[in-house]
């Protein structure tokens, strides 16, 4: 783990530049990175500048805000690939607009890719409202998502497939960010719910398993933010006639409670029990997603189907299914205990589907989408009872 200050964001000394068009960039990127820098790396071109006055109270800012900083985990990411420092740094623009600093930068020790970042919130001295400032955090802890650049796609890639197979906790890029959350925690002195979690994608998946393993633990309940995050089964959500995904979502959740049951009697490891799904229904995350984005849509329909499912008297066969997986039970066979937690499933949340057009997977999957001001969105609580 590599602690960086303000020294991360001071002027590096001058070396020869060359000039592609209207940008500027350092000599020399890094190999396998693309030919021309990204103007969406440029918060003066993308970022949501329309916002420079932040309500902490207003969920549309915080929104806005915890996506920026997301994104500046990726932009310190590419201008490491590009060897963009001092006053060619493009990141810096996404956390200081809105009066953050860069306390912590989080590495992945296996390619030396940034992968995190901690932010801590130095407001102004001259608010305009400081009630709506006082709901603010104090620490941001934020991780970005896949890059398919050569600088990172390798690492990236490795760690989608151990999401797939629910080996993301044993991995050092989950242990760092274990440790940087922990630490951030205890300087919180008690204020654990200033500390806030943000992730995009893989990077969500971290902040999940994160935030899932302090509740669990009793140790904290931290407020996260949940940007197009992982739901690994069949796209079913992407299916037009309505009736038809609500009859496979019936079949699917009679299918993995009876899995779920047989294995309980058998002794291979029952799937995940009420009492261990319910000790998390304290921490309820705001969850972000797509129905257009094949990689979140599912969780459009696994809270409302809960709602189905009681609604046609199989409560008891929706509450089995909803905290267990067909797959997670069979990786779990064997294993003792539970078995293995599916990472994607957690009992409550706070959910905002972005129902506005989306023309492409980038478009539908991007971290851009959140803090556009004219979003068409849809925003349910989902408390798991």
């Amino acid at each position: 783990m590599e602690n960086v200050g303000l020294s991360m964001e001071k002027k590096a000394p001058e070396r020869k530049r060359l000039h592609f068009g209207s940008e500027t960039c350092r000599q020399g990127p890094e190999p396998g990175a693309s030919e021309m820098p990204s103007l969406k790396d440029l918060f003066d071109a993308s970022g949501p500048t329309h916002l420079t006055y932040v309500n902490w109270n207003c969920p549309h800012h915080r929104r806005s805000v915890m996506a920026s900083l997301v994104q500046g985990v990726y932009v310190l990411e590419r201008d490491r690939q590009w060897n963009r420092q001092g006053p060619d740094a493009r990141a810096p623009a996404w956390w200081r607009f809105f009066h953050f600093e860069l306390r912590q930068v989080l590495v992945d020790a296996a390619d030396g890719s940034i992968f995190g970042a901690v932010y801590a919130f130095q407001p102004p001295f001259h608010l305009l409202d400081p009630a709506a400032a006082a709901s603010a955090p104090h620490h941001v802890v934020a991780f970005r998502g896949t890059i398919i650049k050569k600088g990172s796609a390798k690492r990236d890639l490795e760690l989608d497939l151990q999401l797939v197979r629910n080996g993301l906790e044993g991995k050092s890029r989950f242990r760092v960010a274990m440790q940087a959350i922990h630490d951030t925690v205890a300087a919180a002195a008690g204020q654990h719910y200033r500390v806030w979690l943000a992730g995009h994608s893989q990077g969500s998946a971290i902040a999940t398993l994160a935030a899932k393993t302090l509740a669990r633990a009793g140790a904290a309940v931290l407020p996260t933010f949940l940007f197009n995050a992982p739901f690994l089964s069949a796209p079913v959500e992407r299916i037009g006639d309505r009736r038809v995904r609500q009859g496979i979502r019936i079949a699917n959740s009679f299918v993995t409670a009876g899995v779920a049951a047989v294995l309980q009697r058998g002794g291979g490891g029952g799937g995940v029990h009420d009492a261990s799904f319910a000790a998390l229904a304290a921490w309820v995350p705001n969850l972000f997603v797509n129905p257009a984005d094949p990689i979140s849509a599912e969780y459009v329909g696994y809270f409302d189907h809960r709602r189905k499912m009681e609604a046609i008297g199989a409560g008891a066969v929706g509450r089995l299914a909803t905290r267990n997986s067909v797959k997670d039970l069979l990786l779990g066979i064997g294993k003792g205990g539970g078995g293995c937690e599916p990472l994607h499933l957690f009992p409550s949340a706070v959910l905002t589907v972005n129902r506005g057009p989306s023309p492409d997977f980038k478009t539908a999957h991007g971290i851009h989408q959140w803090w556009r001001p004219d979003l068409a969105l849809e925003c349910t609580a989902h408390y798991y009872s």
